[in-house]
């Protein structure tokens, strides 16, 4: 008898409110050669969106919109060779771009920074020398940051006779896209420190494809509740970086078909409970591409900013440190309290770590518009190593945190 009454009550309990099958099948769809890297090249954003339409669409929402919108962004899907004194290097483990890199093709002496004993004019009078006439100045990226004014100068045509920059990085290399909307006059590429560590030339292969106007789109889910005067709002950028050549890929199973999984999974199962508010699920493309989705979604919002009691941005949660990374608005503050409160009771996470309010995520055109907002993101695990490498697939993604994501942020609409 008792054991009977126990077995239905674990029935009733919404344990079954997380779909972690169903989390993981979205997950490996989106970082499936399918979309090659859910980029803007090969179509594969768009492509994604379409699949993310459907998915919301069989998670029984009441409607799904496309809120199209243009980019520009400069993508490589063409050639990406490189070789190193003879050495062929191999494209995202030895070397990638910098995303606002026009395309190279030629061999080139290289110049070594000596970064000991800097001396900038030293530097600019070697480089007008006939031996480094178009040549390759390489540095450790940090150390070009720091002396940016400096390094500046190389990446003009006209200033100086340097044919380009390598900036050195530590393995895994990285790749980003953030600042694609424009090209440069000159090459720049990312090498590991290994893979250029003296190297007298290098020979180039590399082609670029600027897209102008390039059309994405956001796909918004909504889910109708009893009261239609307010709403929560959830997010999660679906577009990644792309490609690097015509093999390579970054999948982005972490960053962020993690968070777009997510979700979806939250639409299916608010389209099961009917909410007291309006929910709306929101997929933005163009986050990797410095936040134009969401930017452009609070510019053209589709129910009034004003009327969002909260919004959740979940982005890069595909890993296992049992701390949860947050950063709120200012008028979500009163909403982070209900956060640590229900943490601390049902210890969904050791603990919410609240770091400084940045534009690293689409929660920040949100954030700056006075809407109360969190954003999500579950970091320093054992995945995110691979952030923004090819490393980041389904193989190395982790799925720890979505379940107490979930749950926390279910916990809160709840009590809220």
């Amino acid at each position: 008898m008792w054991l009977s009454i126990v077995l239905l009550a674990l029935v009733c309990i919404p344990g079954s409110a997380q779909d972690l099958a169903h989390y993981k099948r979205v997950i490996k769809e989106l970082s499936s050669a399918k979309y090659q890297g859910r980029g803007y090249a090969k179509d594969g954003a768009n492509k994604a969106g379409k699949y993310l339409q459907k998915e919301f669409e069989k998670a029984g929402v009441d409607e799904v919109t496309l809120q199209p919108f243009k980019l520009n962004i400069n993508t490589f899907c063409g050639k990406m060779q490189m070789w190193a004194d003879g050495k062929k290097l191999e494209p995202g483990v030895d070397f990638s771009m910098r995303e606002y890199s026009p395309g190279v093709k030629g061999e080139f002496p290289v110049y070594h920074v000596d970064t000991l004993n800097y001396n900038a004019e030293q530097m600019f009078a070697d480089l007008a020398k006939p031996e480094y006439a178009n040549c390759l100045v390489a540095c450790e990226f940090w150390f070009t940051y720091k002396h940016r004014k400096d390094f500046s100068r190389l990446q003009k045509a006209n200033e100086c006779n340097n044919a380009g920059l390598i900036y050195t990085w530590e393995a895994p290399i990285k790749f980003f896209k953030a600042y694609g909307e424009k090209v440069v006059d000159k090459p720049i590429i990312w090498v590991t420190p290994e893979a250029i560590e003296s190297v007298q030339r290098v020979k180039v292969n590399v082609d670029n494809q600027f897209l102008k106007d390039y059309e994405c789109f956001n796909v918004i889910a909504k889910v109708a509740g009893l009261c239609h005067d307010s709403c929560y709002v959830f997010t999660a950028h679906y577009d990644h970086l792309g490609n690097l050549g015509k093999k390579v890929f970054y999948a982005g199973a972490n960053d962020n078909a993690s968070g777009t999984a997510a979700i979806v999974t939250l639409a299916a199962y608010y389209a099961k409970h009917r909410p007291p508010y309006d929910m709306y699920f929101i997929a933005f493309s163009g986050e990797d591409a410095n936040l134009r989705g969401s930017n452009y979604y609070v510019e053209h919002p589709i129910v009034p900013l004003s009327q969002i009691k909260y919004l959740f941005n979940i982005d890069m949660i595909g890993d296992n440190n049992p701390v949860q990374y947050c950063e709120v608005s200012d008028e979500g503050m009163l909403g982070f309290k209900l956060f640590e409160t229900i943490n601390t009771e049902k210890y969904h996470f050791e603990a919410l770590y609240r770091g400084d309010l940045a534009a690293n995520s689409d929660h920040y055109p949100f954030a700056t518009r006075h809407v109360p907002c969190i954003f999500l993101e579950n970091e320093k695990g054992d995945a995110f190593q691979y952030y923004h490498t090819i490393f980041d697939t389904y193989k190395t993604v982790r799925f720890d945190s979505y379940e107490p994501v979930f749950r926390l942020v279910r916990d809160f609409v709840e009590q809220y």
